[in-house]
């Protein structure tokens, strides 16, 4: 069942929850009233990235990496590293996944290098660069809105820390498993054509302008809805063609909102006693291990939207909610349905018929995760 079909049950299970008193009406709408600036701030970073992406961004940004390595692979390599971890922590995970993937993928064959290393750099950091900042994955807006009301100098100050580690840890690794194939040098290719220059340094001014606004303490959805809106009015000017339905992720938007529901239901249901019992409790670092764990084995199972959400209700401290996210965002490493974003770099890497082998993805994720996970969550206890 594809995600909008997934979204669609979830929400119709969610109504009937609602029309039987399972879940109270007056939860429902304050579940509505939490999550309504997080599906618009994802509709509206995902619409600027979009475009930003059909004005050529990822792929001048991709050339000047190149130019920059002066045809040194592994200073490209880590060139890309950087750019997906700037692009996971201000435009969110799924932007990696889905648009620079394939960005790298294309610098990566026309250096005439193994697009291999640079395509497991995009989805590990994808995840694992995810704890850098509210704005980087959906559970971490989540979060912020429980840290200060959404303070981002709040977010910062308790997951800087685990998100370097984690950040590290996954370079370290990717380095290891690839450092075979980042010998030895390459030949500068040719700069991508640019269709529209004027449409592409608009595009990223916008971006450029709109990155630091996302973690201003502004609500996160006015800087990305402002971008979204300048965009939409440029692109219907300059390449009207590149406007269509297709942009709004409300597949996403669609599962996400019955998923909220439908975990505010079995909440209702005394779910949280069970989770409990599980994740534990305290903040020293056994404890902290254990709820990370819970969370990181739930993402690897059923999906880390889910298991956050299940894993919020006895997070019941900074720490705690820490570890959760260190869990959820740094541990869906493993099985290929832990995160959407790792689905979604599938798809594109099929499309660009790139062979991927699951088994070798889930081995190495089965050595890598649980390192990073346990390293990333040391600091909450501290």
């Amino acid at each position: 069942m594809k995600l909008a079909g997934v979204g669609a049950v979830l929400l119709l299970l969610s109504a009937i929850a609602v029309a039987i008193g399972v879940l109270p009406a007056a939860n429902a709408l304050a579940i509505g009233d939490r999550v309504w600036p997080i599906l618009l701030f994802v509709v509206a970073v995902t619409v600027v990235a979009e475009l930003a992406a059909a004005a050529g961004v990822f792929d001048a940004a991709g050339h000047l990496l190149v130019r920059l390595s002066r045809g040194h692979t592994l200073r490209l390599w880590f060139s890309v590293a950087l750019l997906a971890i700037l692009a996971t922590s201000f435009l969110s995970l799924d932007t990696t996944a889905v648009l620079l993937t394939p960005v790298v993928v294309a610098v990566a064959r026309r250096a005439g290098l193994s697009p291999l290393p640079f395509a497991f750099a995009t989805v590990w950091l994808a995840n694992t660069a995810s704890l850098a900042l509210p704005v980087s994955n959906l559970t971490n807006l989540l979060a912020a809105d429980r840290l200060a009301g959404g303070d981002p100098l709040q977010f910062l100050a308790l997951m800087w820390a685990p998100a370097l580690i984690a950040i590290l840890v996954t370079v370290a690794a990717l380095l290891l498993f690839h450092r075979r194939q980042l010998r030895g040098r390459f030949e500068t290719p040719v700069a991508p054509r640019i269709d529209d220059a004027p449409l592409l340094i608009v595009s990223a001014a916008v971006v450029v302008v709109m990155m630091p606004l996302l973690v201003s303490g502004l609500a996160p959805w006015i800087p990305a809805l402002g971008a979204a809106v300048v965009l939409t009015i440029v692109f219907a000017v300059r390449s009207p063609a590149a406007l269509r339905p297709s942009l709004l992720p409300w597949q996403l938007v669609l599962f996400a909102a019955g998923l909220f529901l439908a975990v505010g239901a079995l909440e209702a249901l005394g779910g949280a006693a069970v989770i409990g019992a599980v994740a534990g409790a305290g903040d020293d670092l056994l404890g902290l291990w254990r709820v990370a764990a819970s969370a990181l084995v739930g993402a690897n199972l059923i999906d880390n939207l889910p298991a956050y959400l299940a894993l919020e209700q006895v997070a019941h401290t900074p720490a705690r909610l820490g570890a959760v996210l260190v869990g959820v965002n740094a541990g869906p490493l493993i099985t290929p349905w832990a995160s959407l974003a790792t689905l979604l770099w599938h798809a594109r890497l099929r499309s660009l018929e790139v062979q991927i082998s699951w088994r070798t993805y889930m081995l190495r994720g089965c050595l890598v995760a649980p390192l990073v996970v346990a390293l990333a969550t040391v600091p909450l206890a501290f």
